[in-house]
């Protein structure tokens, strides 16, 4: 077996072999059902809400609003289009020169090493990689409650424990609370901000003194995929850490304000070693298409395209605001392109009655209170959910 271990044959064999546990289908499953353990608790099973493909393949054709999965409706750009249209008569080919060009304008712009990045076909391939890879029988993963729940389940898959810390009073992570789950077993904390679904964020001098200290002990993995909506990015980003220090992975996707959801593009930067230990679970240079890198080449910090978005999104979003407000509802003030806030009723039938008026969104329940989150679309489509919303509010 030379120097392949144990430990990764048998997690190429589930990626692999067992593809079906990792399926489509399957995953839909799991996370509808994670596995939960908090500090002192045993394994419990429960049903969240529907995931963005399962409300996307039971919604009625077509929807006037499409408000459940955080997409750009803006996007792409037009450039973007044009490189995809110029990049069609040579898709044939396989891209490899291509990934360079783009890599090094991300390095570029953030001021790294190109050996520091590792791109896939979305960030969902590198949540994949990290949860296989630092997953282990008995291990647990530490997360916020709630937040992001991709990498999470899919490491309980690998027989990992997910400890879920509750967040704070304001809807943030609990960095502190969330420091003092750490234990001889874990394997990986992770954070993302902003938080998905709460749209909130931390203050970026905390989580980088939290950062610093705990990838001292443990791997952290931060995913920054809704940090572009942010008014101080660069300010706010860890990128710089990860860049220069050990045990710190940063995730990014051109999924959200670059409007490329469809089209599949994300990146991690972290140190070469790790990503030569996450590469054995995911293939760059075999799954993003030829139209694809050619989209991102031509709009990678396109701030016209970027701006123009983004204020579109605040305006949506301002709208938003106003509507809940006149029906008597509260929000949790947003920083991303969504909205949670708390419902009054069952959040499945809530939401299936907005769907029966062409409206799609997401529900939530926790801290003993149902909520419907929201994503931010075209002014149409937000006069479309006020429609709807005063209906059944």
């Amino acid at each position: 077996m030379g120097t392949i271990s144990r430990r990764t044959l048998l997690k190429r064999g589930a990626l692999l072999a067992g593809g079906l546990s990792f399926g489509a289908g399957m995953l839909d499953k799991v996370q509808a059902s994670p596995v939960i353990v908090k500090p002192g608790d045993s394994p419990i099973l429960y049903q969240e809400a529907w995931t963005e493909k399962t409300i996307a393949l039971n919604a009625p054709a077509p929807l006037k609003a499409r408000l459940f999965a955080n997409e750009n409706p803006f996007g792409p750009s037009d450039k973007a289009k044009k490189a995809i249209m110029e990049a069609l008569p040579t898709s044939y080919q396989y891209p490899f020169r291509s990934m360079p060009d783009l890599t090094k304008k991300i390095a570029d712009f953030e001021g790294i090493k190109e050996e520091n990045i590792l791109m896939a076909s979305g960030s969902s391939p590198l949540l994949m990689a990290a949860a296989l890879y630092y997953s282990k029988p008995g291990g647990n993963i530490i997360t916020g409650d709630p937040s992001y729940e991709d990498l999470p389940t899919k490491a309980t898959r690998m027989g990992e424990k997910w400890v879920k810390v509750p967040l704070t009073a304001d809807y943030k992570l609990d960095l502190v609370a969330m420091e003092k789950a750490i234990d001889e077993n874990t394997g990986l904390v992770y954070v993302c901000n902003p938080n998905n679904p709460t749209a909130t964020v931390v203050d970026t001098a905390q989580l980088k003194a939290f950062v610093e200290r705990v990838s001292k002990r443990v791997p952290v993995f931060v995913d920054e995929a809704y940090i572009d909506y942010l008014p101080d990015p660069q300010g706010t980003t860890l990128i710089p850490m990860a860049n220069s220090m050990p045990n710190i992975i940063v995730a990014r996707t051109f999924s959200k304000l670059y409007g490329f959801a469809g089209l599949r593009l994300g990146y991690v930067v972290t140190q070469p070693d790790i990503i030569k230990k996450l590469s054995l679970y995911t293939e760059a240079s075999m799954s993003i298409t030829a139209t694809t890198l050619q989209a991102a080449i031509a709009t990678y910090q396109d701030r016209e395209y970027l701006d123009a978005a983004l204020k579109k999104t605040v305006t949506s979003k301002e709208f938003l605001y106003e509507v809940l407000k006149k029906e008597g509802y509260t929000y949790i003030p947003s920083s991303a392109n969504f909205v949670l806030f708390p419902i009054k009723m069952e959040g499945k039938q809530f939401t299936e009655e907005m769907m029966k008026r062409g409206v799609g969104v997401r529900f939530w329940k926790f801290n003993n209170q149902e909520w419907c989150r929201i994503s931010i679309g075209r002014m149409d489509e937000m006069e479309a959910f006020a429609t709807a919303f005063k209906e059944i509010s």
